[in-house]
């Protein structure tokens, strides 16, 4: 079994409307020759990739960290791609592509049904797995345009927020990136270094503080009635919930 991430040797550039930020792609695959091709096309693309060839160790890491996309082998060890798929699928709506020699009709059809968002055969096109990466993700990401939850509606194109029908005004960027990544992943604990990692990218390399800081000018601007939305895991990070929306001190 092996594990490495090449995200660490790469700079990611971000814009505010995330459109040139680099895909953070994990690949479950246990064949080092495909491991070796998929990283010699993936790097000229400026994909952030991680390659783990262990299912149980996949399935850690997506619940340990945001992806982009993932690409799953149905035939590797620890959980297989399919038990695999239909274990992320119980928590996240993450794009999955299937990568397998299983090319039979009721293979593809099964992979399709346990929740991935598209099947490549064996052997295959880099450069045509590539294109179709990129289109599952476009298309994913046109259906996310809204995020919706109880009490907040955003609009990623307009950038607005409305909370309980209320718009609210004066969001910095940032501040919109946090509650949209929050809403999107509500009642999970985030740490601060991963929330430095996700809204400010790689090239941010400030003080943790800064994420404190940003959550309590936003706790401000959403506080309605002393309830608050976003809470304090003591030790831990923060956490976006709605069912709990108690009162604490900032």
């Amino acid at each position: 079994m092996f594990l490495y991430d090449k995200s660490f040797k790469m700079k990611k550039k971000i814009s505010m409307n995330g459109e040139d930020a680099a895909m953070h792609v994990l690949i479950v695959e246990d064949n080092e020759s495909v491991c070796s091709m998929l990283e010699m096309f993936f790097l000229k693309e400026n994909f952030q990739v991680t390659f783990v060839a262990d299912g149980l160790e996949a399935y850690a890491l997506v619940q340990k960290k945001e992806w982009d996309l993932l690409i799953i082998d149905w035939m590797i060890p620890g959980m297989d791609g399919i038990k695999l798929c239909k274990k992320i699928r119980e928590s996240s709506d993450v794009p999955i592509i299937m990568l397998t020699a299983k090319d039979s009709e009721a293979d593809q059809v099964l992979g399709l049904e346990i929740g991935a968002d598209d099947y490549v055969t064996k052997p295959f096109s880099p450069l045509a797995l590539i294109a179709r990466m990129k289109a599952v993700v476009r298309r994913l990401s046109k259906k996310q345009v809204k995020s919706e939850t109880n009490h907040f509606h955003i609009n990623e194109e307009t950038r607005e927020v409305f909370l309980d029908g209320v718009k609210v005004n004066n969001l910095t960027p940032k501040e919109f990136e946090l509650l949209l990544f929050f809403t999107k992943h509500p009642r999970q604990v985030f740490r601060r270094e991963q929330l430095l990692e996700r809204i400010w990218g790689y090239q941010f390399y400030g003080d943790e503080r800064t994420v404190d800081v940003h959550i309590k000018r936003l706790r401000k601007k959403i506080r309605t009635d002393s309830h608050i939305w976003i809470h304090t895991v003591w030790g831990i990070g923060y956490k976006f919930d709605e069912v709990v929306a108690v009162c604490e001190k900032d």
